[in-house]
């Protein structure tokens, strides 16, 4: 494995250290009050590491399979259905953005319940169930969106590198992915006077833009992939 691919994925890892399931989420959790679980906050995150682990795994196979016939010639998909189902794609995930970024709304209008199903999952007398199907419903979410994810498996596959060394190097990417979250974990509960106020800050923007933000997240997939589609039927078909 040479440098510049360990740089890479770093970097990678890092990005995708700040989505909404890895992050964001956590943040929210870490904002219930009293004090801290940190075995809560770890089942959570571990099962977005295990998610991650097993779909980088799933797809890295897929992207050994697909190389290798690209390179003995024995890939033959046609370029025009792929295009149409692409746009399709494209159209309806922006057509999903809007159906989300409404419900979202909807839902910011009861806090209430939303809090005490955080404070019940984060304290001794929920399940730690509810924390990983939240975890997982998170991560299955993020599939269409895990971008910097998608670009690092690429470049795993590409490098072609021994499977004793592929499934360590795609562990140590989803620790690495969930180290800020642990580290916000670490100081809420060593110094959590200090750390609050700031949790507390970006709790009210996330609670203030959340809908939004989903909207535009998933809008700008859709955009992306219908653009991207559009411009292949134009200057390729």
């Amino acid at each position: 494995m040479t440098l510049p691919l360990v740089a890479a994925l770093i970097g990678l890892a890092l990005v995708d250290s700040t989505s909404f399931g890895t992050l964001l989420i956590p943040i929210w959790l870490l904002l219930t009050p009293g004090r801290l679980r940190p075995g809560r906050i770890a089942v959570y995150l571990a099962t977005v590491a295990i998610f991650y682990f097993a779909v980088g795994v799933l797809l890295v196979l897929g992207a050994d399979t697909a190389l290798t016939a690209i390179r003995t010639g024995s890939l033959d998909i046609p370029e025009f259905p792929l295009r149409i189902a692409q746009l399709i794609l494209g159209l309806l995930v922006i057509a999903l953005s809007y159906w989300l970024e409404a419900r979202a709304k909807r839902q910011a209008g009861q806090p209430g319940k939303i809090h005490r199903w955080r404070t019940k999952a984060m304290s001794g007398t929920g399940s730690p169930r509810s924390l990983m199907n939240l975890a997982l419903a998170a991560a299955a979410l993020e599939v269409a969106t895990m971008l910097p994810y998608l670009a690092a498996i690429a470049l795993i596959a590409n490098a072609d590198l021994p499977w004793p060394l592929t499934a360590p190097t795609l562990a140590a990417y989803c620790i690495l992915m969930t180290l800020p979250a642990l580290a916000l974990a670490a100081a809420r509960l060593l110094a959590h006077h200090r750390i609050d106020p700031l949790l507390q800050k970006i709790n009210n923007w996330l609670t203030k833009n959340t809908a939004t933000a989903i909207g535009w997240t998933v809008g700008g997939i859709g955009i992306w992939l219908t653009l991207n589609a559009a411009a292949n039927l134009l200057f390729t078909g």
